[in-house]
């Protein structure tokens, strides 16, 4: 598991030590990851794009990591598609970063993984359900390393 901050591990200790499949945490932001390239089928990431101090070079690793034609399978939050939303977004994102250890609110996830080398080939965008929107614009998808 590469998990950039320290609370959302301790959070995750339960269902990690329940877990049927062993978990260890390495690389902690993801930027250089200790594994072999060309070694993984797939990867996941589930809301740490927004906390990654580079996510593209993260990304990049991730795809260096999966074999040719792996799939990356991610859920983030990030830029609303509204510019209303946005516009709270980028004036909300200081304090946001401060009060959470460094989560951006107003990270353009697809075009983040789209840089790093990966297509885009499922996508779904929307907002979370009681979330605020500026807090709960979600992208949910797949990409293939290119």
């Amino acid at each position: 598991a590469i998990e950039p901050a320290d609370v959302a591990w301790k959070l995750a200790q339960k269902r990690v030590q329940s877990s049927p499949v062993p978990i260890r945490r390495s690389g902690l932001d993801g930027q250089s990851l200790p594994l072999d390239d060309d070694s993984f089928d797939s990867a996941l990431t589930t809301w740490t794009l927004c906390t990654i101090p580079d996510p593209v070079t993260a990304l990049k690793e991730v795809r260096r990591v999966l074999k040719p034609g792996g799939r990356l399978h991610f859920v983030e939050h990030g830029l609303a598609p509204d510019e209303n939303v946005q516009r709270w977004q980028h004036r909300l994102n200081p304090m946001q970063q401060r009060l959470f250890g460094g989560c951006n609110l107003n990270r353009q996830i697809v075009s983040l993984v789209q840089e790093a080398g990966f297509s885009v080939d499922e996508l779904d965008q929307f907002y979370e359900n009681g979330a605020p929107k500026a807090m709960g614009a979600l992208s949910l998808g797949t990409a293939v390393a290119r």
